[in-house]
């Protein structure tokens, strides 16, 4: 009777618990010259060659040369930034470090920052780019909870 059931089961595919039981999986075979290579030890030899180069730093930003403030963009902002094409320059950046400083002396805390053809909403109080629209965006729009505009 055993043997009925056993066929049974073969026949209706209930065997099929069987593929759910976990196997030892198979050998992950590395690319040649990795042998004993750690992550840390092939990082450093990449960062060696020219593979990957570090990002150039302004030298006025890196010694404190300069009157601007230094900016981070929110998630948000760097996905609006992708979707619409939007990139700016060193220098905008800078531009855009200084105007954040004169807005937060004036006592602003979210500014409209109204750039070429863009626009950012910036919360000066954090130093942080919250979101950015181009000029398609702006056209008729509302900007709310902001106390400051400022016309670059």
């Amino acid at each position: 009777m055993d043997k009925l059931k056993t066929n049974a089961a073969l026949v209706n595919g209930l065997d099929r618990i069987q593929n759910l039981i976990p196997t030892k999986p198979a050998e992950i075979k590395k690319p040649e010259g990795t042998e004993g290579a750690s992550f840390k030890e092939a990082l450093g030899d990449a960062l060696k060659s020219d593979q990957v180069k570090a990002p150039a730093i302004d030298p006025k930003l890196a010694q404190g040369k300069t009157d601007a403030v230094a900016l981070k963009f929110s998630n948000h902002a760097i996905e609006r930034m992708q979707s619409r094409g939007i990139t700016y320059s060193p220098d905008d950046l800078t531009r855009l470090g200084e105007a954040v400083k004169k807005a937060a002396a004036k006592g602003s805390k979210d500014t409209l920052v109204l750039m070429d053809s863009s626009a950012l909403i910036v919360s000066v109080k954090n130093n942080t780019v919250v979101t950015v629209m181009d000029k398609n965006a702006l056209k008729e729009n509302v900007f709310t909870n902001i106390d400051s505009t400022i016309v670059m």
